[in-house]
């Protein structure tokens, strides 16, 4: 039964009955203009927290769970994410797996959800007018998810494609072989993630069907009462209500308690231990774990917050401090790491130089004495109470974020225990000063009560790695702690250079924001200084009203990207500057207000961000030390073989990015690839950096916007100093011309394909980026078509080629925009061959052009104002808006009226001349498309695929009266080769079962027929090709037993004669290979530079 509040404890039931509502106000932040109401429904005990925004232009639900993979069963690892992958396909009352997908698309909204250790998060934003429609669909998929048998069939293969996707990424790895390492008795052991073999190889062996067990899981643990849901609109607080009351009650509440688990997963067994891992890139780090209590109950007092302020600090006397001065460390971080009810962990994680690896012991010792300082130095009031301040000053002035992103973290943060009253400021504030918790807290920090975790591609001396972890294949080793680190950490001496942080000067204590009535909102910044060395724009903030602000300054040089050596020196110089900083500016840091240099193809880009008070301090001192910078000879060593490590690492990063990456540089006129950036580095030298710097800085070009909480005399002065520390001399105008873009000219040879091998041989994974160049971005009439068509694309291309082809996990298409030019991207990154998925993006674009012919002037409609409504978009925080501005202002158009520009041409576009677009610049037909592929294609070996007519199988089951079966249904089936026939064949079994509900011996004959039937086809052709409705199968005896050219009745054979024929294993017609990228590049076009839409 539903529990009833206590009315003592702030609770009072409505008058209708159906809910209870708490009465006290909620604790938020004196900058939230939203109402907030808290209820909790009297049929299930569903906690909701509902929020009214009054200028919000996107709504938003978010639902938690309080359950995740630690509740996984032993032999199904995994199932809690499988269940968070399935749950959104269908429902009773909305059946079509795609409906909640399509409806959120179609008004400008999107959905989401992720599986942790204890808990699942589903959430959706969507335009604020759509909101009821949103929810309905939402709240079905917690009352009557279907789970359908060929989704589930299908979304096996998205888990498992997820994590081959992350096999090669390092944080994964790591991250599982700490867990695999952890007490086995304890659930966090376990696999979360799953994939084919936890769930669907090993059950299938067990006689388990994974679509039961995963209805059992539900069924135990996807309770009312565990729930908590979050709902933000518009709309009044009374009609929230109303429809969350409405839409959620007939949520089940099975009265269970939040799964939670006995013990620690780091016991003596596994403390004091030091596992050896090879990572994946050339990466050197020392974690050290510690088993520390759930911080969670603690909210008032945050122990956790006090220690990691420390022990992470990186000012004059830390930790870090001491490590860099004897060059065995480059950053360092500190925190606490929440695992489920009951247990955390403390970490402290330490980029290692390559003599800091050799002295790692040292290391860990000089964080012991680092440790030994504060319990030796007590708790220090002032120290907290800067802590303490500085919270609540980020909660003071918090801003908006998305509506989505602060939906799910809400309802994530009211699975925490906070009281009521706390519900919105739980984590954000620290309350109570207590020094004998923090204390208690800090002795869990013992040389007896940790572990190491050294990441190097080389172990130390005498450590080889000798074992393997399963899921990941990582290699790594486990040993107890030597006599050597024993007897360093039982005589712990102290360190004379370690000592507890000074006061923090760059504290704000002005926060006069000189808030007035605006009777209309200035739209973009005032230029309000143009001489041939500074451009200065400003905006006073005039929205948002706190006290930050945003500074960015574009250091045009056309010397720092002259050469690669030139691109490698700028780098350096930006690293190096950066690491010279670093003590004085992590002050700055925490107080919230940061800085960063960096290296452009244009020069150098400093942004500064945070509380305006001390704002012009920091970037007076920037400045300054830009200009009288010394090189220290032993830094640079270390930053250049941080940077030769960045360059090689690169290669191993993911297919996808890769394939972005060289599609970038065939599009662009000048890149140097980090090959030819490599080359030049093991050259340069500290003296280099010193001589070359000032030759920078001698001559520039400065760009700057101020924006925020600072008035235009000050943002004048600001910059005028700046120029006046930093002297340069004058760019000429040629200087200041911007890069351009590669553009694929009209003519003959218009479509080209780049092919490259995944670098990293253990990548099983293949990506691909395919860009159909379209026109100039200054072209309004092409650029809203093109963003039109991408609005129209994106679910249905996620519909076909992720959920129901099964491509791979990670599946994009969208606008590409450069300087001079823009087009149409698909990004993908599978397991299949690239060719293959270049005739699929293919196949699809063939499909888009007769969905929008098929449209209803309704649905039409529809998609055009969801484009619109994304455009109209109000900014949420200063710093989206700041975003926004210079992202004009750095492209060199300055069209700061754009989405003004965009809406009115997209309300001219018809759904005729939406046709005549894709005809003559999307459609792979056109005679005048425009198109550059990048193939990325793994090494891993490929096993020979033989050809099955799917379209053959689906006429014999027509014929026998099987007529619910698609052909997506049976190329799932078909395709899932991996087990073997017999496991094929089980598919086939399992799916006429569920359609035909026949009974067994109706079935064994209806297979006897099917598999007695068919022949093969060894070159089933249509006039000569390959039809795109053969699938692929790896066992020769299965594609004989399901192909039959000769069976196709005449209803399939129009079908057939319909459908665009192509041979998967050959690029489609008319495509040229680039054999020489830079012979490539000198034979294109290139487009125009950037020219200022606005006078000034």
């Amino acid at each position: 039964m539903p529990s009833e509040p206590n009315q003592q404890s702030g609770w009072e039931l409505s008058s209708s009955g159906k809910y209870w509502t708490y009465a006290h106000p909620l604790e938020k932040s004196d900058n939230d203009d939203r109402q907030y109401r808290l209820i909790k429904l009297t049929s299930n005990d569903l906690e909701v927290l509902l929020m009214h925004d009054k200028n919000t232009d996107k709504s938003s639900a978010a639902l938690d769970v309080h359950v995740g993979h630690l509740s996984d069963p032993t032999e199904l690892q995994g199932l809690a994410h499988f269940c968070e992958h399935l749950l959104f396909m269908g429902t009773e009352k909305y059946p079509k797996e795609n409906d909640y997908g399509q409806y959120l698309s179609d008004h400008s909204g999107f959905s989401n959800a992720f599986t942790g250790l204890e808990n699942t998060n589903y959430y959706f934003e969507v335009g604020h007018e759509h909101l009821e429609g949103a929810l309905d669909r939402f709240a079905q998929f917690f009352i009557s998810p279907l789970f359908s048998d060929s989704c589930t069939e299908r979304e096996l293969k998205a888990v498992d494609s997820e994590h081959k996707k992350n096999i090669q990424q390092d944080s994964w790895r790591m991250f599982q072989l700490e867990k695999t390492l952890s007490n086995p008795n304890h659930p966090y052991c376990h696999f979360g993630t799953g994939n084919m073999e936890t769930l669907s190889e090993d059950p299938r062996k067990k006689g388990q069907d994974i679509r039961t067990e995963l209805l059992k899981f539900h069924d135990s643990y996807y309770s009312a009462n565990i729930m908590k849901l979050v709902v933000l609109g518009r709309e009044t607080l009374e009609e929230l209500t109303e429809w969350t009351v409405e839409k959620f009650k007939d949520v089940r509440n099975k009265g269970i308690d939040p799964p939670s688990f006995p013990n620690h997963p780091l016991t003596k067994n596994e403390l004091m231990k030091q596992i050896f891992v090879k990572p994946v890139k050339d990466v050197r780090s020392l974690e050290m774990t510690f088993p520390f209590p759930d911080q969670r109950p603690l909210y008032a007092v945050q122990p956790g917050c006090y220690i990691s302020h420390l022990i992470g600090h990186e000012g004059r006397g830390s930790v870090l401090s001491l490590l860099k001065k004897h060059g065995w460390a480059n950053y360092i971080q500190a925190g606490s790491i929440h695992g489920g009810i009951g247990f955390e962990f403390m970490r402290v994680n330490i980029d290692l130089t390559e003599d800091g690896l050799a002295h790692y012991e040292e290391v860990i010792l000089a964080v012991f004495n680092y440790i030994e300082l504060l319990k030796k130095s007590g708790v220090q009031k002032d120290i907290f109470n800067e802590v303490q301040s500085l919270a609540s000053l980020a909660f003071r002035f918090k801003e908006k974020s998305p509506a989505s992103q602060y939906a799910s973290r809400m309802a994530g943060l009211m699975q925490h225990g906070y009281p009521s009253e706390y519900i919105l400021s739980g984590p954000s504030l620290i309350r109570e000063y207590n020094p004998e918790l923090i204390e208690e807290n800090l002795s869990w920090l013992r040389p007896d009560n940790f572990r190491i975790m050294l990441a190097s591609q080389t172990p130390p001396k005498g450590v080889q790695f000798t074992k393997k972890e399963r899921w990941y294949g990582t290699e790594y080793e486990v040993r107890d702690f030597d006599d050597n680190l024993n007897q360093y950490l039982n005589n712990l001496k102290g360190d004379d250079a370690l000592h507890l942080p000074a006061t923090n000067d760059f504290i704000p204590t002005d926060f006069e924001i000189n808030k007035k009535k605006i009777d209309e909102k200035a739209k973009k910044p005032e230029l309000i200084v143009n001489t041939p060395k500074l451009r200065l724009w400003h905006k006073k903030d005039d929205t948002f009203w706190v006290p930050r602000a945003n500074v960015c300054i574009l250091l045009r040089s056309p010397l720092a990207y002259a050469t690669p050596a030139n691109c490698v020196k700028t780098r350096l110089y930006t690293d190096l500057l950066k690491d010279s900083l670093n003590e004085y500016a992590y002050d700055a840091e925490v107080a919230g207000l940061c800085y960063n240099i960096e290296n452009l193809l244009e020069g150098m880009l400093l942004s500064l961000g945070g509380y305006n008070d001390k704002l012009s301090l920091l970037l007076e001192k920037v400045v300054q030390k830009m200009c009288t910078f010394e090189v220290d000879a032993e830094r640079f060593k270390l930053l250049k073989d941080q940077l030769r490590r960045s360059y090689k690492n690169f290669s191993l990063e993911s297919p996808y990015q890769h394939a972005l990456y060289y599609l970038s540089y065939f599009t662009q006129d000048k890149m140097w690839t980090n090959a030819e950036k490599l080359k030049e580095l093991d050259d340069i030298t500290a003296k280099d950096i010193q001589e070359f710097y000032p030759t920078i800085l001698s001559h520039l070009h400065l760009e700057a916007l101020v924006h925020g909480n600072i008035v235009k005399e000050d943002a004048e002065k600001m910059l005028m100093s700046a120029l006046d520390t930093l002297q340069p001399k004058e760019l000429l105008p040629s200087q200041i011309i911007c890069h351009r873009s590669v553009v694929i000219p009209k003519g003959k040879r218009t479509k080209w394909v780049y092919k490259h091998q995944v670098e990293d041989p253990n990548n099983v994974n293949s990506g691909i980026e395919y860009l159909i160049q379209v026109g100039n971005v200054t072209q309004i009439p092409l650029r809203a078509r093109l963003g039109l068509l991408a609005q129209i694309a994106q679910e249905p291309c996620f519909d076909q080629l992720r959920t129901k082809e099964q491509l791979g996990y990670l599946v994009i298409s969208g606008v590409r925009k450069q300087t001079g030019s823009m087009g149409m991207r698909f990004i993908l990154q599978s397991e299949r061959d690239t060719v293959y998925l270049e005739n699929r993006i293919e196949n699809f674009l063939g499909k888009l052009r007769d969905l929008v012919a098929n449209m209803s002037d309704s649905e039409y409609q529809a998609q055009l104002q969801s484009l619109i409504s994304k455009k109209m978009e109000k900014d949420k925080n200063l710093g989206q808006e700041a975003s926004k501005y210079w992202s004009q202002i750095h492209s060199g158009y300055y069209e700061f009226d754009q989405v003004e520009t965009d809406i009115k041409e997209l309300k001219s576009v018809t759904k005729e001349s939406m046709l005549e677009f894709i005809d003559q610049y999307i459609s792979p037909e056109s005679p005048t498309v425009r198109k550059i592929s990048v193939h990325l294609q793994s090494q891993k070996t490929i096993t020979p695929k033989y050809k099955v007519n799917i379209e053959s199988l689906h006429t014999c089951l027509i014929s026998q009266g099987i007529t619910r079966l698609s052909i997506d249904d049976l190329r799932d089936a078909v395709e899932r080769g991996d087990a073997g026939e017999a496991s094929m064949l089980a598919i086939l079994r399992e799916k006429l079962t569920d359609e035909s509900k026949a009974n067994e011996d109706e079935i064994t004959s209806l297979m006897a027929k099917l598999t007695t039937a068919m022949g093969m086809t060894d070159n089933a052709s249509v006039n000569g090709q390959i039809d795109g409705t053969f699938v692929s199968v790896d066992n020769k005896a299965t594609a004989r037993r399901l192909s039959s050219a000769d069976a196709i009745d005449p209803v399939a054979l129009n079908a057939k004669q319909e459908a665009v024929a192509r041979d998967h294993t050959k690029l489609p017609k008319g495509n040229c290979i680039i054999t020489d990228p830079v012979d490539f590049k000198s034979r294109m076009h290139l487009g125009p530079a950037a020219v200022p839409l606005a006078k000034f």
